[in-house]
């Protein structure tokens, strides 16, 4: 692209992110910044992660910054990570990037951010997205190179989220809850193969049911619907089980909100059977 690109994704809300665009335009007057999301869920590391790997396959290479900081202040590092396919990557080293380097090709240089030069002239101990990221992003896309950042730092010691996986159990799989959709679809750790595994060949209309356990205050739910292809496969309102665009398993209502409805939360346990 002739314009320095970057993208931005937050937890911030609907202010914070206008502050951060002024910083970086400040540096890069002619970027195209793209806003992936700014309503991640507060303080929610897994979920910024999620976003950043569903969105970042499909943007221009550029610089990529997010900021879902809950150890803002702290000695949590800031790092600028250079992807495999060009891009760069900056924000805090808690695990945030992991699952979107990974989709980018993988980690080839990482560097904490330390050179104060390429920050605002004061650091507060609460906005790291305005004073360190947004200003470092904006020099990153303007052509400062990486290792102008800092010090280069060992990709292995990177801060890596430790990844829900699903188990196959004697005619079930348990699973948990790793999203839960702004339509209120209920994303599940674990693939159509892996469910294949625990209960076999899956047609459409096969009937399943969906068990979470009593967990916390929240007693249990049971939940009977169908394996089918796409929402509009089952009558308005009702539920099904289904492949979701990123290969995952998934719980909808159909033009409603299964989490609403059911009152589940992220990282609700889960066993799937056959009917």
């Amino acid at each position: 692209m002739n314009r320095p690109l970057i993208t931005f994704t937050t937890d911030f809300g609907p202010a914070a992110p206008a502050v951060c665009r002024g910083v970086m335009y400040g540096i890069a007057p002619d970027a195209l910044i793209i806003d992936i999301n700014h309503q991640v869920p507060r303080y929610s590391i897994r979920e910024g992660a999620g976003t950043l790997a569903f969105a970042l396959p499909y943007m221009p290479v550029g610089v990529h910054v997010a900021v879902v900081d809950p150890g803002v202040g702290t000695e949590r590092r800031g790092v600028a990570l250079k992807v495999a396919r060009g891009d760069i990557l900056v924000g805090p080293d808690n695990g945030l990037f992991m699952p979107a380097a990974t989709r980018l090709g993988g980690v080839i240089a990482a560097h904490a951010l330390e050179n104060r030069d390429l920050m605002l002239p004061v650091i507060t101990s609460s906005f790291h997205g305005r004073d360190i990221f947004a200003p470092i992003a904006a020099h990153l896309a303007m052509g400062t190179p990486i290792e102008a950042v800092g010090p280069a730092l060992d990709p292995t010691s990177l801060v890596r989220l430790e990844e829900p996986r699903p188990a196959i159990r004697d005619g079930l799989l348990e699973s948990q809850i790793v999203h839960i959709l702004i339509f209120g679809n209920l994303t599940f750790a674990g693939t159509t193969a892996d469910l294949e595994r625990a209960i076999g060949p899956l047609s459409p209309g096969r009937r399943v049911t969906l068990e979470f356990p009593a967990h916390g205050d929240r007693p249990a739910v049971t939940e009977s619907t169908v394996w089918e292809r796409t929402f509009g496969s089952v009558p308005l309102g009702a539920s099904l089980l289904m492949e979701d665009s990123e290969g995952h398993l998934s719980l909808a209502d159909n033009q409603g909100n299964a989490a609403e409805r059911l009152g589940l939360t992220r990282d609700r346990p889960v066993r799937i059977r056959p009917a």
